[in-house]
């Protein structure tokens, strides 16, 4: 099993090199797509060992999707840079994937925290049944991933959606999460991002009438 770590990333150099030293032992290749940050997260990235590419700030989906092209392996986690996701649950994410059971695979919380995440959950599951429609923290075929156009201002539902109407099987493992030091400003990006999951579910429901 080989695995591309990626990890989008802006202003995270207070942060950065830790995470990516956690995540060593698990993966074969770590990833960094700086999304035009205004700090050193990039040479941080670096001095711990991981590669980076960096763009100007043109938001966390492409970096993400920048991320996808770019990995050498077949088997894609995408995580976090400000440390909440603890890197020794990677395999665990990364082996359905492995074995071929999942093409998908969701590091779900136990509680998303902000309450337009619970809104585009409970949206997702009118369609595909999960605990965490908005975790960052996932395994994915690489192949699929690259095919993902990843509309909107965020993956949070939207990347679950797209990728079962693209036949893609999906399933859920809780994952643990590290409190971190940090302040969650309102996700008024939420509020585009609730219009983009209206979307995928009027899409869905077009293509069952075909």
């Amino acid at each position: 099993m080989t695995i591309s770590a990626i990890m989008p990333a802006y202003n995270e150099a207070q942060r950065i090199g830790k995470v990516i030293k956690s995540i060593t032992p698990y993966a074969n290749e770590i990833l960094v797509i700086d999304d035009g940050s205004k700090d050193n997260t990039s040479k941080a990235a670096r001095e711990a060992g991981a590669s980076v590419i960096r763009q100007e700030h043109s938001g966390y989906n492409a970096a993400l999707k920048r991320g996808f092209l770019e990995s050498k392996h077949d088997i894609i986690v995408t995580i976090d840079a400000d440390g909440e996701h603890c890197a020794s649950d990677i395999p665990r994410l990364a082996s359905p994937v492995a074995s071929g059971d999942a093409d998908v695979v969701l590091g779900t919380r136990q509680k998303p925290p902000r309450q337009s995440e619970s809104i585009i959950n409970w949206m997702t599951n009118l369609k595909v049944t999960t605990s965490d429609a908005c975790t960052g923290f996932r395994a994915i075929r690489k192949d699929l991933a690259v095919k993902l156009k990843l509309k909107g201002s965020c993956t949070c539902g939207t990347l679950v959606l797209e990728a079962n109407y693209l036949g893609a099987r999906i399933v859920d493992i809780p994952i643990t999460i590290i409190e971190i030091n940090r302040t969650r400003p309102i996700a008024w990006y939420h509020m585009k991002q609730i219009a983009c999951v209206i979307c995928w579910l009027l899409r869905w429901k077009s293509k069952r009438r075909l």
